[in-house]
């Protein structure tokens, strides 16, 4: 279960649900977008810190929130090693996961994550189902196939992604596979297209718990999955959904 863009719905609502539930979670972090300068609408480092504080996880999602393909690998570990420094000075260990922005990711992404001893990384929906850009449906996590560093989103909230999505991608917890569900903001204030509305949410979480789902942070599917093991050629599950779907 993860959450984009510190959204100040992180700390004010969204946590407190979660921990209603005993749910875990990834706050991914970034200081782009308007965190610095809209205070009304994303968290501060002092919220950050209370969401450490009360045993989220708080994942990388770079300092400006770049497309990282257009980045050379030495403007990707800037990015990178920003929010590692910010979360060192507030006393929050060093981030574990990345989460890509905009779900942009090339394999320069990856070897640079893997330099920097990233365990996980996840990514959008895409190229294996279509992304309108309001909440979708995608592949669901197969350790034994996927890339540690390419997890796929296996369902993202917007507008157009319903509770029946939500109940699709639980239905795709099966057989070694694990369902990966990212959220912006409960609301979304600034970016409506990946809106959540907080009662919305509510049945969401409401409904994992119902299904006695295991839910818990990108980083602590280290419990259940051997990050150093992944396919030589990142890309090659990827391609092979592809050819599997034509």
């Amino acid at each position: 279960l993860t959450f984009d863009d510190c959204n100040k719905s992180d700390r004010a609502f969204v946590a407190g649900v979660l921990r209603k539930h005993g749910f875990g979670a990834t706050f991914y972090v970034t200081e782009g977008l308007g965190f610095l300068r809209n205070k009304e609408n994303y968290v501060t480092w002092e919220e950050i810190v209370e969401l450490d504080r009360m045993g989220f996880e708080i994942g990388n999602h770079t300092r400006t929130h770049p497309h990282m393909p257009g980045l050379s690998p030495g403007e990707m570990r800037k990015e990178l090693l920003h929010i590692e420094k910010r979360c060192k000075e507030h006393g929050i260990q060093k981030p574990t996961t990345f989460c890509y922005p905009g779900f942009g990711h090339s394999l320069s992404c990856v070897r640079e994550l893997q330099r920097l001893n990233y365990l996980f990384a996840r990514r959008g929906v895409g190229p294996e189902f279509k992304d309108g850009g309001r909440g979708g449906r995608g592949p669901a996590y197969d350790p034994g196939v996927d890339h540690p560093l390419l997890v796929p989103t296996t369902g993202y909230a917007g507008p157009d992604w319903k509770m029946k999505d939500l109940m699709w991608a639980v239905d795709q917890a099966r057989e070694g596979r694990i369902a990966v569900l990212c959220y912006h903001g409960v609301p979304a204030r600034e970016h409506p297209w990946v809106n959540c509305n907080p009662e919305d949410f509510r049945k969401h979480m409401d409904y994992l718990g119902e299904k006695n789902c295991t839910v818990i942070s990108m980083s602590d599917l280290s419990l259940f999955v051997d990050p150093r093991k992944g396919p030589e050629d990142p890309y090659a599950p990827i391609r092979a959904r592809m050819k599997r779907e034509k």
